[in-house]
Parts: C-alpha cells; sequence; structure tokens
C-alpha cells in the first residue's frame, strides 16, 4: 500500500535521525567505575616505572578513563593532541602524529606512549593514516626508548565462531578489518625483532563514562533511554555481544605498561562475562531508571539506504556482521595474569547513568 505523504515523511525524518546519530557516534571512534568490582589483590609486582606517561589522542573515550587514573597514581602525564586537549593534573601538547618531527619532541626518553587515536570512521581515511601514524609512533618509541602501548580493536579477527581470544588468528571481512591488520602486523614485526617493547591491547566494543559521542551502546541505548526515547541497536539486538566498560579500559593500561612480563604480546581488556545480548543490556538500563524498554532494530537494509547519503553509515555497514553474529570477546588471560574482575554490566550501567546526571 503506498504511503501518504504525511507518513513518508515521518519515515525520511526518522531516517534522517538515526543517520545523524550513527554519524555523531562514529566520528572519532577509537579503529571504546565500577570501584568496588575491579579488584587487584595478587597481582605481580609492577616492575617499572616510567618518568612520563605520553597519551597520544586526548579527546576519546578511552583517553577520558586513562589520564585519570594515572593523575591518581600521580603520574606525570602528557596528552598529546591535534587541538592541545588537557585535562586536571595533566599537561596538553599540540601535535599531530602523522607529523613525526613533532612527534618527536613531545616524547621524552624512557616514557610510556598510549596510542590511542580515533580517526574518522572512513577506510580511505584509514588506509592513508594509520599506516603513517604508526610508523611515526613506532620509530619515535624506538629512538627513545620508550614503551609503545598501542589500544586496537578486533576489526582484524573477521567474524568468529566462538570466542575471540588473543590466539584468534586475522581472517577480517571487511576493508577497515584489512587495515587493522595490516597495523597490527607492522608492530608485532617490530616486537618479535627486539627493535621494540610494545603491548597491543584489545577491547570488544565500548560503553561507560565518556564513550557519550562515540560508544554506539552509550548513544543508541543509554542516551535515548535518558531523554525518554526508545533505545535503537543496528541489525540484530537478540545475539551475543561483549561490550567492555571504559573504566575498566583505564585502569588496565596502566597495569600492562607497569610489567615487564606482559610486554611484546596481545592481551583483551578485561570485559564481563558471561556477554549479554543487547536487548538485555536495554533492559538494564531501562530497570535502573524506572522506564520500560522497547527496543527497535534498525534493520540493516536501511541504514544500507542510509549510506548511501552518508560516509560513515556507509562504513558501518560493512562491520553488520558484529551484530547480525554472537561476538564474545574473552578476556581471561588478563583476568587471571592480574588476579582482577571485569566490572559486571549492572555496575558499569549505574555508573555510567551518574556520569550522565553528573
Amino acid at each position: 500500500m503506498t504511503k501518504c505523504p504525511l507518513q513518508r515523511a515521518q519515515v525520511y525524518t526518522e531516517l534522517a535521525r538515526v543517520t545523524s546519530a550513527l554519524r555523531s557516534c562514529f566520528r572519532g571512534l577509537l579503529d571504546r567505575i565500577g570501584r568496588t568490582s575491579y579488584r587487584e589483590p595478587g597481582r605481580k609486582k609492577m616492575a617499572r616505572t616510567f618518568n612520563t606517561h605520553v597519551v597520544i589522542g586526548g579527546g576519546g573515550a578511552i583517553s577520558k578513563a586513562l589520564v585519570p587514573q594515572l593523575v591518581l597514581q600521580k603520574q606525570l602525564v602528557t596528552i598529546v593532541s591535534r587541538h592541545g586537549t588537557s585535562m586536571p593534573g595533566a599537561t596538553g601538547v599540540s601535535a599531530d602524529a602523522s607529523d613525526y618531527a613533532a612527534l618527536h619532541a613531545c616524547v621524552p626518553n624512557e616514557s610510556v606512549v598510549y596510542l590511542l587515536v580515533g580517526l574518522a570512521y572512513d577506510r580511505r581515511v584509514w588506509q592513508e593514516a594509520w599506516p603513517k601514524i604508526i610508523g611515526n609512533v613506532i620509530r619515535v618509541c624506538r629512538e627513545k626508548g620508550a614503551l609503545l602501548v598501542f589500544l586496537d580493536n578486533v576489526y582484524m579477527y573477521g567474524l568468529v565462531k566462538g570466542p575471540m581470544t588473543e590466539e584468534t588468528p586475522n581472517r577480517p571481512v571487511s576493508r577497515k578489518g584489512e587495515i587493522r591488520a595490516r597495523i597490527a602486523d607492522m608492530l608485532m614485526t617490530e616486537y618479535s625483532s627486539g627493535r621494540l617493547q610494545a603491548v597491543i591491547a584489545r577491547s570488544a566494543d565500548f560503553y561507560g563514562p565518556g564513550a557519550e559521542r562515540t560508544g554506539v551502546p552509550n548513544l543508541l541505548i543509554i542516551d535515548n533511554l535518558l531523554k525518554g526515547k526508545a533505545p535503537q541497536w543496528p541489525a540484530n539486538a537478540d545475539r551475543i555481544h561483549s561490550l567492555t566498560y571504559t573504566t575498566d579500559c583505564g585502569r588496565a593500561l596502566p597495569l600492562l605498561a607497569a610489567d615487564e612480563s606482559a610486554y611484546n604480546q596481545i592481551w583483551h581488556l578485561p570485559t564481563a562475562r558471561p556477554a549479554i545480548t543487547m536487548r538485555q543490556f536495554a533492559g538494564l538500563v531501562a530497570e535502573q531508571i524506572d522506564k520500560k524498554a522497547k527496543l527497535t532494530v534498525l534493520p540493516s537494509l536501511m541504514l544500507g539506504f542510509a549510506g548511501l547519503f552518508d560516509r560513515t553509515v556507509k562504513e558501518l555497514h560493512e562491520m553488520l556482521y558484529q551484530n547480525t553474529n554472537d561476538y564474545l570477546f574473552d578476556s581471561s588471560k588478563f583476568e587471571s595474569h592480574f588476579s582482577v574482575r571485569a566490572t559486571p554490566y549492572a555496575d558499569g550501567i549505574a555508573e555510567t547513568i551518574r556520569s550522565y546526571r553528573a
């Protein structure tokens, strides 16, 4: 049956709103407090200290989680970003990671460098910028004797049947996954040769404080429910989908930097188990704010159509396999080595809601 002009207008208005939300969510996405849940008894003695902790990329959710942790530990922190972003207790410096000379001037000898850069969600940008950035950071860290901690995602694994672990082979099924596999290989080649000390720290999709603009669960579920709107999720909300809590990332990265036995390896950052569906996640959020969660699934076809008009949504479309299949992220290696436990979803959601209301 043909829709009347008013119905069509309503459909186009909703499509535009969803497109705008997804564009906002993925702009600057990283290619993200539950203090009683994240415990550290019995972990190995911290064997290495650094004169400076250099955080490259100051505007992302994980930077916002990491820097306060370092400041709390009374570390000297420098944030390197294109806009000179600063945070309380840290010094902001303006430099572009694609500029070798500028980056070299920002990194002291014998420091630790956390590479947390977020680029525009566009494979064309990634194709050009990521190899240059990772090449510059590797070169600077080699020359300065600095440890490199690289925050990575799971795109290079591709479609995995079963849990993703640190031993999962790289079998990307997307062009962005191919790029992530290539830059990870660059880094692993360097540390395997002994020319560099480095850690690859991988996270699942993240949510939590600081991820209001870059975390898909934040934007489409938590933010919507807090505004009295229906929560949304792309493609399928009933597949198991692991989520990493931002504050757990902020606590985990300094542990990796401080433990020399963790170097030159891949680590999955602490992520709650058992994993839940995004419909269950929405239900937990709704329960805590005393609202009903009638989740709306954004169909793949609708996103494909929206991608004809918006580059960010087009880029999202090739990653929908992560939503239409189970997405299980195993961080038991990290949890066992450091004797920590990831923040349960209910606790992480509660703290995230408090951060919105602060």
